[in-house]
């Protein structure tokens, strides 16, 4: 007879992980028990014959719930202690070592099954889940993970779910803390948004149907907040919705109901399939189809829909309920702002842009907002890794050797923790432009510090090297409330040290960085970088850069035809030939005042000179025609790879050259962007538009391939950076490297654009921390 003691770690909580191991433990025949502990982790405690235990422990890896996974198993042999029988003991708030908060899982099948079936008690129940579905992160107040933590301890289980909760044999609810039913569970509202008054209805679902079915806009409380939901076919209610949100050109995402009504939208392969209805399931970004219903005002000027499944039971009952079976379901927020989390909110915030509301009486305790991924060069990569995902934690090769607080960037912000081998990146925040956003980012920081047992003041404190970055400002507070260590991180080496350590590299490599904005090391602004960093020390060396634009204003990032004006004067335009340009634009005379403004201040050399990717990304989208005003983050670069992708055909752009400066090797584009005013009205705009971003990106691997001669470097190439995502610069870059046998790798785990910054942060911050001690 033997005794030993396992912690396991992992996703091993709310994810029906005890009620498994207490039913392998009975098909084995050995006794002990197993918990919950205050780390998130899972105790075990078994007793009984070698050959029963080995297969006990072997079976934990292999037999282990759907949504579950394992990161190590500790054993410790015990004395045993005379254990008769197995059990699920309570939960204990000690900590043995940190495991994984659980994330929010999407409605399974087997509870589907049960909404749609009349026989069912649960039939039409619009908050049914079970041990492998539905919320956990957004509803828990603290772990471990059980009913009494989160926002369900206030509804007493009735004495049928109590049978289900203590039968072993009930694989989905034995044991399962979020369980209710139509007897004990959360209560829908129907409320008008106007006056705030209960719509008095037996049915809230359908009767919001059939308002939604009238052209009429309803929030709708959801996971991890309020989605506002309206007609998608409709082009006067998707109007009506954006001049109320004052949301101009931004796209709403779609749900559908299933990938069956989604496939009469956009096109949809099997792996895309797999991806929307997986517990994650998140928006996709899909090619839209020619004869699709929805309105041609949901995603304007774009070749992509983001599309996302009915992922709760009250979203696919209503959906069910509807005319289209898809709808726009958009954050339910005023513009800048996070999205709503309560009825006050929604009250206070929405009253002016929704009808009604449907809201149900359990409380949302954090904050998630859908994450949203896209394919670049045939992978699936983040624009924001948020609900079914975070807070996971991201597993390092290496051991931090300290504890490390990211702040992040300004723009898309998630904050990060770094511990032992592990980084926890939030969910999304939003851009800290916002009180709220800010807010937010301490709020859910406390949390997740409290709740993974880090001492803040034993903390290193990360942020970037921008000046006037919000979130250096509130890093600093932070470490100074604290009296804590801080590390300044500069913005490209963050992201190229953290795709080093995603992909879990060792040794030395070159990365290519492209983005809109990040403060170099030179006092200027960097935005196409090629920098050589290892896995072992924090350095980095710039070898490569792109030609320098000039910015003149804040304005320049929303009216990218300021960027072209500024860029041709340095090129040695003057203001007839730029003036003529512009006519042909159709610019008008009003306008005009604005663009000689900034003829004459490049001229004084009044400007931030700017290695951007993304502002030269933005002015050829304006010297095209396709944005002269950017009204969300990175509308000009979207809406010209959305062109792009209706060219029959590529042709090469002459211009594109390395010159080295200083020093330093340069990809010069000039010619090239003379060229385009050229030859714009000689080739389709398509065409011209997939053409320069193919060529962009081969000569960035021509830049590449020039600047690491001579240099002791591995055959992998990373990139990242929120340009990254853009396919059409990825196949020229990647074109360019297969000619010389390199290899291209893409960051999957983080986000490419500044949201993968906190997670490069901790990184770097632990090399330096590692020098200096």
């Amino acid at each position: 007879m033997k005794a030993y003691r396992l912690i396991v770690t992992g996703l091993v909580q709310g994810v029906g992980f005890r009620p498994f191991i207490h039913r392998l433990a009975v098909k084995n025949n050995v006794n002990g028990f197993v918990r919950n502990i205050g780390g998130s982790e899972v105790e075990i405690w078994i007793e009984g014959f070698v050959d029963n235990i080995e297969r006990f422990v072997e079976s934990i890896k292999n037999d282990k719930p759907i949504v579950a996974y394992i990161d190590e198993v500790i054993i410790e042999e015990k004395e045993p202690q005379g254990y008769t029988s197995f059990q699920i003991l309570p939960s204990s708030s000690d900590r043995i070592t940190r495991s994984n908060i659980p994330p929010d899982f999407a409605i399974c099948r087997d509870c589907l099954n049960e909404i749609l079936d009349p026989s069912n008690r649960r039939y039409r129940y619009p908050f049914n889940s079970c041990a492998y579905c539905g919320p956990r992160f957004s509803y828990i107040y603290k772990v471990p993970y059980d009913r009494e933590n989160t926002a369900m301890s206030k509804y007493r289980l009735c004495k049928e779910c109590l049978i289900e909760y203590n039968n072993l044999e009930n694989i989905r609810r034995y044991h399962a803390e979020g369980i209710s039913c139509p007897n004990d569970g959360p209560r829908l509202y129907l409320i008008n948004a106007k006056t705030w008054e209960s719509i008095e209805t037996k049915d809230p679902v359908t009767e919001t149907a059939k308002l939604i079915d009238e052209g009429y806009i309803v929030a709708i409380k959801g996971i991890g907040g309020f989605h506002i939901a309206c007609l998608a076919s409709c082009d006067e209610t998707v109007l009506k919705l954006r001049y109320r949100k004052r949301r101009l050109t931004k796209p709403f995402a779609v749900m559908g109901l299933n990938t069956s009504v989604l496939e009469k939208l956009v096109y949809i392969d099997e792996s895309d399939r797999f991806l929307l209805e997986s517990p994650q399931s998140p928006i996709l970004l899909l090619p839209k189809k020619p004869d699709t219903p929805v309105s041609k005002y949901v995603s304007p000027g774009l070749s992509h829909e983001g599309v996302f499944i009915a992922y709760t039971p009250l979203h696919y009952l209503l959906l069910m309920e509807t005319r289209d079976k898809f709808l726009v379901m958009t954050s339910g927020n005023i513009h800048g702002e996070p999205m709503c989390i309560d009825e006050d909110c929604v009250r206070n915030r929405l009253k002016n842009i929704v009808d009604y509301v449907l809201t149900h009486d359990r409380v949302i305790v954090n904050r998630v907002d859908d994450s949203v991924l896209r394919k670049t060069l045939g992978n699936y990569v983040f624009l924001r890794r948020s609900r079914g995902y975070a807070p996971q934690w991201i597993r390092l090769k290496k051991d931090l050797s300290g504890v490390f607080i990211g702040f992040g960037s300004d723009l898309n912000n998630v904050f990060s923790i770094g511990f032992e081998n592990k980084i926890v990146m939030s969910q999304y925040i939003g851009d800290l432009d916002s009180f709220e956003a800010q807010r937010d980012l301490l709020k859910y920081l406390d949390f997740l510090v409290h709740n993974y047992h880090i001492d803040p003041s034993k903390a290193i404190v990360v942020v970037d090297k921008h000046p006037q970055y919000v979130s250096r400002s509130i890093g600093y507070e932070y470490a100074s409330r604290y009296n804590t260590m801080v590390i300044d991180i500069q913005h490209h080496y963050a992201h190229a040290i953290g795709a080093l350590y995603e992909a879990g590299l060792e040794g030395s490599y070159i990365s290519l960085v492209i983005d809109g904005l990040g403060w170099g090391d030179d006092n200027t602004i960097w935005g196409g970088e090629l920098l050589v960093i290892n896995d072992l020390e924090p350095v980095y060396s710039r070898i490569g850069s792109i030609n320098q634009l000039p910015l003149t204003s804040d304005r320049d990032t929303f009216y990218p035809m300021r960027l072209l004006v500024g860029l041709m004067t340095i090129m040695g335009y003057d203001w007839n030939d730029i003036e003529r340009l512009l006519s042909r634009l159709g610019v008008y005379d009003k306008s005009l005042f604005e663009y000689t403004i900034v003829y004459k201040l490049v001229q004084s050399n009044k400007y931030t000179p700017a290695s951007s990717t993304g502002r030269l990304i933005d002015l050829v989208s304006a010297l095209l025609n396709v944005c002269s005003y950017r009204s969300y983050d990175g509308e000009p670069a979207i809406k010209l790879e959305a062109l792009a992708d209706r060219a029959d055909r590529i042709v090469d752009i002459p211009g594109f050259r390395i010159v080295n400066r200083d020093g330093l090797n340069k990809l010069d584009y000039y010619s090239a962007i003379e060229w385009l005013i050229e030859n714009r009205d000689l080739l389709s705009p398509e065409v011209l538009a997939r053409s320069f971003l193919y060529n962009l990106g081969y000569w960035f691997g021509e830049l590449l391939t020039n600047s690491i001669k001579g240099l002791r470097i591995e055959n992998t190439v990373l990139i990242s950076g929120g340009a990254a995502v853009n396919n059409y610069i990825g196949m020229g870059f990647k074109q360019r490297l297969d000619e010389d046998d390199l290899k291209l790798y893409i960051p999957l785990k983080i986000p490419l654009n500044d949201e993968g910054v906190c997670f490069g942060q901790v990184v770097a911050a632990s090399l330096y921390r590692n020098k200096l001690y």
